[in-house]
């Protein structure tokens, strides 16, 4: 008799979980459709605009990532501020510098004068003392942790166009997926907030700026804490500032950075391995990397493209960030091979031209299959896989990981998962002849960057 209780409760359970079998695909994150997306809203100020991607799209939330844009016009700074994710910048456009601030690390930069002599010998004074600044150009991305204070300055004559990528899901978060920004100057609540697309969600919208975290203080206290009187702690809450979060320096800044110019030796030596990233401290560690250098392309096809990563192992910082990118640039109709991250979100920026993609799910459903154009953003979710084709004007872009080392499996060529199967089961799975099977397997000799044909090219032999 006790034995019928047993095979009840096991029945039970079976038939349980046959019927909740297949309510994974009920859940937040089962993405049937992937858009190529655009900014839905903006804050103007006086010497920039910022531009966000709404964080509520479903692609984003899944994802954990949220991505923004800032405009800085010449002679524009954009004030001190934190966020609550870690954060890759990337250069799209433009040059500038770039200060990234943390607590507790020396003030390395400094500029001094003689002021006279005492009994204990020559004395100084300093001008200024300040952490390090980084020089920020055209092609290169930035690493700033979670918490850390930061600014940029555009001191160049054209638009500084930062494309700005969060990581909200990052173990450094640990209130929620919400993006925050936290200002440590100005009034950023003032800037001009636009919609620039009908339909777009505004709920739950929580990065968007507001205003710095001094106005929350009392001045009393402000005053106490800095030893400074109340009109100079009022102007540190900016109540009556109007510039919104880019203001611009009209005669320009001045702070102390070493000259531009740096030779290619330097260069060289970054790049040639002689560190292993033990030397690096938060206050010493290196927060840039240039992904443009076609010299640092980890894959190149002179008919195709190349493919050129950062993560932990170039760039040891992003070991504690967790997150790494890559940098794509495909020639007139070249190819990335089918492929998969395994370990990885990857968010796509596309920088200049147009490209066809295709985004595959589990089921083998293609939950994207469309063109992606300069400005737009994609999200490719981890194991989905995914193919994309340049146009007649070629494509580039700059993809941001959700991981430090991600790691791409290909579904075409030389090192990929068809060519490592035995062609016995290729021509078993596919119901081909064991030749057809072979050809399949070696029938491209690249790694990840192919060259391909036309549209109509392809169209015509097609026919033929």
């Amino acid at each position: 008799m006790a034995t019928l209780p047993v095979l009840t409760f096991l029945l039970l359970s079976t038939l349980s979980f046959a019927a909740r079998e297949p309510s994974y695909q009920q859940g937040p994150c089962q993405i049937r459709n992937i858009n190529a997306q655009e900014p839905s809203q903006s804050i103007q100020a006086e010497g920039g605009v910022t531009e966000f991607w709404d964080h509520n799209n479903q692609q984003f939330q899944c994802a954990g990532v949220s991505i923004r844009r800032h405009r800085i016009q010449p002679k524009g700074l954009l004030l001190p501020l934190y966020h609550n994710d870690p954060v890759l910048v990337y250069a799209v456009q433009g040059k500038g510098i770039f200060g990234v601030v943390n607590s507790g690390c020396p003030e390395t930069y400094e500029s001094s004068q003689q002021s006279g002599r005492s009994e204990e010998g020559r004395r100084q004074s300093f001008r200024d003392r300040h952490q390090k600044i980084e020089q920020l150009r055209q092609g290169e991305i930035a690493a700033v942790p979670a918490g850390a204070a930061h600014w940029a300055y555009n001191d160049g004559d054209q638009e500084l166009v930062l494309v700005v990528f969060h990581d909200n899901g990052n173990n450094a978060n640990q209130l929620d997926q919400n993006p925050r920004s936290f200002f440590l100057a100005g009034n950023p609540e003032s800037g001009q907030s636009q919609e620039q697309y009908r339909g777009s969600s505004r709920r739950g919208q929580q990065e968007q700026f507001g205003n710095n975290v001094f106005r929350g203080f009392d001045v009393q206290t402000l005053s106490e804490a800095f030893q400074i009187d109340e009109e100079s702690a009022r102007k540190l809450q900016g109540r009556q500032d109007q510039r919104g979060h880019i203001v611009t320096v009209q005669r320009g800044l001045q702070v102390i950075s070493p000259p531009q110019e740096y030779s290619c030796q330097e260069e060289e030596e970054r790049y040639s391995g002689g560190q292993n990233g033990l030397e690096e401290t938060i206050c010493s560690a290196r927060l840039r990397e240039n992904l443009d250098r076609p010299s640092r392309a980890d894959v190149y096809n002179p008919r195709a493209g190349r493919y050129t990563t950062v993560n932990s192992l170039s760039l040891p910082i992003l070991s504690f960030l967790r997150l790494s990118a890559a940098r794509g640039v495909l020639y007139k109709n070249g190819i990335m091979a089918p492929h998969w991250y395994v370990n990885a979100h990857s968010v796509i920026y596309v920088t200049r031209g147009e490209s066809r993609m295709q985004i595959v799910n589990h089921r083998g459903q293609a939950v994207f299959d469309g063109s992606v154009r300069q400005g737009q953003v994609i999200v490719v979710p981890q194991n989905f896989a995914a193919v994309k084709q340049a146009g007649e004007q070629g494509c580039e872009w700059v993809a941001f990981n959700t991981n430090n080392n991600a790691m791409i499996n290909t579904l075409s060529g030389r090192t990929s998962a068809i060519r490592g199967l035995p062609a016995d089961v290729i021509a078993s799975a596919y119901q081909i002849p064991r030749e057809e099977a072979q050809r399949l397997k070696v029938s491209r000799q690249e790694t990840l960057i192919f060259s391909g044909r036309s549209r109509s090219e392809r169209g015509r032999v097609a026919s033929a």
